[in-house]
């Protein structure tokens, strides 16, 4: 720089865009930058925040440069959350920029959090003590600082008794820093009396954790064999070394009772992160995990971007769980980044499942994670039985969709005043609505997809885009009145079969789109467990992690819905999905069952579910998988095409096709129209890239990317590394 300038240096920021590396600005002299800063700076006609990034910067003309224009009073992000950035981008091909915009989705919280006047006693009296006046001292006393409203609130007296004693010095101001969102948790608070197994794991995960350093140990438990409380463990040893911890949990619905686990164990609830959290909350939490003041959170995929100040834990609970895949703009498995942050943090991570993926048990058996196993129910208590029940010989009553035998095991448990589950995966009354006459199928006009009926709502919605209409009395095609009919069953549809079955009955559903949103939900679930209904109809989110202590019996009406399709992770899925419905019943104890209604019962996933052998299906499944050369022994890439034509689409979808580099261990499938040919409006073509386990998979797409067709127009490439949805 020339020695007049008014620089001093400059500084590589990265930049919350789609920018493949940081760009360079000026830093003004006196103003003092690291690796990490948190900044403003101009971005075309916007201010935007950044982050000050490592390596040098290139040669630039100083006087092109633009400066910082603040540095924020915020603690820098840390060399492992910014060699993380780094690596998820590498690894999933995205901008860099992409990624740090994970991290910087608290603005506010970049500022320190303002400190509140306050007051404090100090030694004068008061020139003379009424009733209010001594309730405030009394009030007051300790030395605490008290806000104005707080401490006439506490002390039950108006406001204008707390100004005349601070009048004559009976109180000082001062000032009080920001109140943490949540109290410091005790390792020793509730120390639990463990099982025989459960000891011997927690002792296994404490000894992860004393080692400080990386290391990753599986979880793997029956469902009610008390993970939770093993895992603890774990938090315990960690925040026992000073270290915060991270707990992803999948579903925010499951948060509610895990709080209040926690609660128990430590004395102090864990700290929320997730897309329903008010935005001044998620600012606070943001701060103070950067701050170090919070210790532990609990939270959603996204909580893996929080800039923790000293992380020593993660725990993935559900470590199966698809939930865990983000598919919009950067695509990543926050299970497979949390161990990749142990690894670059040197810090532990745990897996925990009742039914591990196939990708965490091969890991397992071949020595790269430890394991911890729980094969037995807490206290004692016994596994469900579980039984199939063959549709072709017990078929449901015309225009019903339940068995017989499910029907009249759901009559017993009535009697028994004990609660019944019933599973099916399929939100709404129908899952497609057609004319009788004419044969109009309601289809959403944006998507190649039929619109579902929700019939409490008198609507008929796309599942995919959101799209939604009222539901017509006259086929718009033909004009017919009262001729359109329902065809198979959702939630909404059984809940009516069930009322007409058991009138008396007290019948609710669970399902993610109730109206009321999450905090319904949470109601509903903590209704459902203090066996205030007696038939519960729920979709996949029953299946996870809750506890119902008064549910003898789950039956699940379609077990064959997950594998009539062409996911090579259907039968794996299928089985953790059942796996799980099928573990609420009998977690205290009493006698369960679990019925499947399956047109397939000799299907190898229906004969290891209801035989208890879960081992026999892992074995089949990881040889099946090694057969085919596919995750975890091989490597899968999806490349998703999409435009608002479909010859655009699919053009552009053959030239990188065409532009595909020669490799003796990668080969490209399609491309193919997608199964959800036509999403939101743009046609979407696929490209399935699979290759060896060490194969290239990155440089070979690079490479694509690099020599095929520029992007025109409205044609958008997608790549999705690992994926986990096949539509």
């Amino acid at each position: 720089m020339m020695e007049d300038s008014p620089f001093v240096a400059a500084a590589p920021v990265l930049v919350p865009m789609p920018a493949e590396r940081p760009y360079t600005y000026a830093v003004p002299a006196g103003m003092r930058v690291v690796p990490g800063s948190i900044v403003r700076v101009p971005l075309g006609p916007r201010q935007v925040a950044g982050i000050v990034w490592d390596g040098t910067v290139e040669a630039v003309d100083a006087k092109k440069l633009r400066p910082i224009e603040q540095v924020f009073d915020c603690p820098p992000i840390d060399r492992a959350m910014r060699r993380f950035v780094d690596w998820i981008a590498q690894y999933t091909l995205s901008a860099p920029g992409m990624v740090a915009r994970m991290l910087l989705r608290a603005p506010e919280a970049f500022d320190p959090e303002p400190w509140t006047e306050g007051l404090q006693r100090t030694l004068a009296e008061p020139d003379r003590l009424t009733d209010a006046r001594r309730r405030v001292l009394e009030t007051a006393e300790g030395g605490l600082a008290w806000t104005r409203s707080g401490l006439a609130h506490a002390a039950g007296v108006s406001s204008t008794v707390i100004d005349g004693l601070r009048a004559q010095g009976v109180f000082e101001t001062v000032m009080i820093p920001p109140r943490p969102v949540v109290a410091t948790p005790d390792p020793d608070h509730a120390i639990p009396d463990l099982m025989p197994d459960q000891k011997a794991a927690a002792d296994k995960l404490r000894a992860a954790v004393d080692a400080d350093a990386f290391n990753v140990t599986l979880l793997d438990g029956v469902t009610g064999s008390g993970k939770t409380e093993v895992y603890f463990e774990a938090v315990a040893a960690a925040l026992d070394k000073g270290k915060q911890v991270l707990i992803l949990l999948p579903e925010i619905a499951l948060t509610h009772a895990f709080l209040e686990r926690f609660q128990d164990r430590f004395g102090a609830k864990p700290a929320e992160w997730h897309s329903d959290l008010p935005p001044r909350m998620r600012e606070r939490v943001w701060r103070q995990v950067a701050e170090g003041g919070v210790r532990v959170v609990a939270g959603a995929r996204s909580a893996l971007f929080l800039p923790f100040k000293d992380l020593g834990l993660i725990v993935v609970d559900e470590e199966h769980d698809p939930a865990y895949k983000q598919e919009d703009r950067v695509f990543y498995n926050a299970r497979d980044m949390a161990v990749v942050r142990g690894h670059i943090g040197g810090f532990p991570v745990v897996l925990a499942s009742a039914t591990p993926s196939v990708e965490s048990r091969v890991n397992a058996s071949q020595g790269r994670y430890g394991r911890a196993v729980l094969s037995a129910r807490f206290a004692e208590a016994a596994l469900p039985d579980l039984k199939s029940i063959d549709m072709r010989r017990s078929p449901p009553a015309r225009g019903g969709f339940l068995s017989p035998v499910l029907i009249d095991q759901m009559r017993r448990t009535l009697e028994r005043k004990e609660q019944s589950l019933l599973f099916l995966n399929r939100r709404g009354y129908a899952p497609l609505t057609l004319c009788r006459v004419c044969g109009h199928r309601f289809g959403c006009p944006v998507c190649s997809a039929w619109l579902v009926e929700h019939r409490f709502r008198g609507q008929l919605v796309c599942h995919h885009c959101g799209h939604n209409e009222r539901r017509p009395e006259a086929c718009p095609e033909c004009g017919t009145l009262d001729h359109l009919v329902a065809c198979g069953p959702g939630v909404e549809r059984i809940a009516e079969e069930v009322v007409a079955h058991f009138p008396e009955a007290r019948t609710i559903v669970l399902s993610s789109d109730l109206l009321g949103g999450v905090r319904r939900l949470r109601l509903e679930l903590e209704a459902v467990a203090n066996g205030e209904a007696d038939i519960v109809i729920g979709t996949q989110l029953v299946a996870k992690g809750h506890n119902f202590p008064g549910m003898t019996l789950v039956g699940v009406v379609d077990a064959d819905l997950g594998l009539a399709n062409g996911d090579p992770r259907a039968a794996e899925r299928t089985f953790q999905l059942l796996s799980q419905v099928t573990g609420r019943a009998g977690r205290t104890g009493k006698k369960s069952l679990g019925l499947l209604q399956t047109y397939q019962p000799d299907h190898p996933v229906m004969r290891a579910i209801v035989s208890g052998d879960s081992e026999a299906f892992y074995e089949r499944e990881i040889a099946e998988r090694e057969r085919a050369a596919l995750p975890p022994f091989g490597r899968l890439a999806g490349i998703i095409v999409s435009a608002a034509t479909r010859a655009e689409a699919e053009g552009h979808a053959r030239g990188l096709r065409r532009s595909a580099p020669q490799a003796s261990d990668l080969f490209v499938l399609g491309p193919a129209e997608a199964p959800l040919s036509l999403l939101g409006g743009r046609h979407r073509f696929r490209l399935l890239i699979q290759g060896e386990r060490r194969a290239d998979m990155q440089g070979f797409i690079r490479a694509m990317l690099a020599e095929g067709p520029k992007l025109r127009g409205s044609v958008r490439v997608q790549v999705d590394i690992d994926p986990q949805s096949f539509l």
